[in-house]
């Protein structure tokens, strides 16, 4: 009777076959628990790790010249690196380049092509496969503790893949001409600013050089009343223009004072630092002004930016459309119940559009690419407008700078008859200082045109996207050593 049904082996033996006792099932679950830790470890070893970034403790101000970065990235492959001299005067090319390498604002928007960087790392990957291991052990009855394991991969995210990495490219390229035209931006605001220093500089002088022969006139007048021999009537005129020309000085020193604060400041220098500006060079006129205006979405780098954006705006409409299906999970299961009976094959999940068709997406998608595409056009309209103006100004003021050149000329000539007459005593005093002081202010006034005209034709190259590097500079990251 023992042998009775003794014909298989027994549960007990079953359990107890294995290593120590240990039962196979369990036995071979845990090696699978020690897989799945082993995995674990070897990917957390890959993992990033925290390093601490410290804050400045001080300002990063130049306080010489000198210790500017200086050195202009090469503007194609295979060509050397440019550095500016700064032993020299600086011409308003070179001035714009330290302004575009050393802006404290330009060095602080670094950080927004590394977080366009980020995003376009981020698209490039897929999600990561879910998988869930559950083990039940035997409590009661049964042959076998049940286990499941399930392993299932988002099939949304496969199929937009294409749409969300070229969405991703076309937003860093956006991030990296947005940036390109804020340094043309800030290289032609340094410009214009040296422009203004050169010219107000130069203005600045012929003030001073009117004032004097004013307060000359002036101290010579007030003897001749105190000696009756002129009337008081004689030393009015002179005195309202006296004040007149001492109010116009201090304004243009104070103009002055804010210009070389402003270019400091842009230049990354201390206030107060002070440097020789070259003979400003105007840029040439482009030699067909329709030619460069038909080339401006290729050339100037805002609207490039816009061009990328609408680009990468339309193809996260792209992707908001294929997200209206159903999400899609695919996978496999494989299982074992507590009859040790094992089971193993596919699985899959969706949701059901219902109440959500990811209208809400595509809306918000499709909204964002129309706003660039207008943003685009106006933007382009105004370019077009803007070079336009400028060009009939730049007409304009040539001809207006002609005339007040050859006025200027012919008070010169008379203020140098004039003092070859007082010379000869056959002339007096006042009507020598009358002609000179109309000969300064000739002069100021052809500067102003100058000045005007200088602008007008920077803000032109800029705005057809001339003379200017085709380049990102992004400088180093490290702090000036001082």
């Amino acid at each position: 009777m023992s042998r009775i049904g003794s014909c298989g082996p027994s549960p007990a033996r079953r359990y107890s076959s294995g290593p120590r006792g240990v039962r196979p099932d369990l036995a071979a679950f845990r090696s699978l628990v020690r897989v799945a830790v082993c995995a674990a470890a070897a990917l957390l070893g890959g993992c990033a790790t925290y390093h601490a970034l410290p804050l400045a403790r001080g300002p990063d101000l130049a306080p010489r010249l000198s210790l500017l970065r200086a050195t202009v990235p090469p503007m194609r492959a295979g060509a050397r690196p440019r550095r500016i001299d700064l032993s020299r005067a600086l011409s308003l090319n070179d001035i714009g380049l330290l302004a575009v390498l050393n802006d404290p604002a330009l060095r602080s928007q670094r950080g927004e092509r590394g977080l366009a960087q980020a995003g376009l790392l981020q698209a490039s990957l897929l999600p990561n496969p879910m998988a869930s291991l559950t083990f039940e052990p035997l409590v009661s009855s049964g042959v076998a503790p049940s286990w499941t394991a399930i392993l299932t991969e988002n099939v949304r995210a496969i199929l937009t893949y294409h749409t969300r990495v070229e969405s991703a490219h076309f937003a860093l390229g956006q991030v990296d001409a947005d940036l390109l035209w804020r340094e043309w931006q800030v290289a032609q605001q340094a410009r214009l600013l040296a422009l203004n220093l050169y010219w107000g500089g130069r203005s600045v002088n012929l003030a001073r050089r009117e004032l004097g022969l004013l307060d000359r006139e002036v101290r010579a007048v007030r003897s001749a009343t105190k000696a009756r021999i002129l009337g008081l009537a004689a030393l009015a005129p002179l005195l309202a223009a006296q004040a007149s020309a001492e109010q116009f000085l201090d304004t243009a020193n104070l103009t002055q004072l804010r210009g070389w604060q402003d270019l400091d400041a842009l230049l990354g220098l201390a206030p107060g630092v002070r440097f020789a500006i070259a003979t400003p060079v105007l840029p040439p006129m482009p030699s067909s002004l329709k030619s460069e205006i038909g080339r401006l979405p290729e050339r100037r780098p805002d609207l490039v930016a816009l061009r990328l954006g609408y680009r990468s705006a339309d193809e996260n409409v792209r992707t908001a459309i294929m997200g209206q299906f159903p999400l899609l999970t695919l996978g496999g299961e494989w299982d074992q119940d507590n009859t040790n009976t094992r089971n193993a094959g596919p699985t899959a999940a969706f949701d059901l559009p219902i109440f959500n068709r990811n209208q809400g997406q595509i809306a918000e998608a499709r909204a964002t690419r129309r706003l660039l595409h207008e943003q685009y056009q106006s933007r382009l309209d105004q370019a077009v407008g803007m070079a336009r103006g400028l060009a009939a100004r730049i007409r304009q003021l040539t001809g207006d700078l002609g005339r007040a050149r050859r006025a200027a000329r012919v008070d010169e000539a008379m203020s140098r008859a004039a003092r070859k007459a007082y010379a000869q005593e056959n002339l007096d005093q006042r009507s020598l200082v009358d002609y000179e002081t109309t000969a300064l202010e000739r002069r100021i006034e052809a500067q102003a045109l100058e000045l005007s005209l200088g602008e007008a034709r920077v803000a032109l190259t800029v705005d057809l996207g001339l003379g200017l590097p085709r380049i990102r500079m992004v400088p180093p990251a490290h702090p000036r050593t001082l």
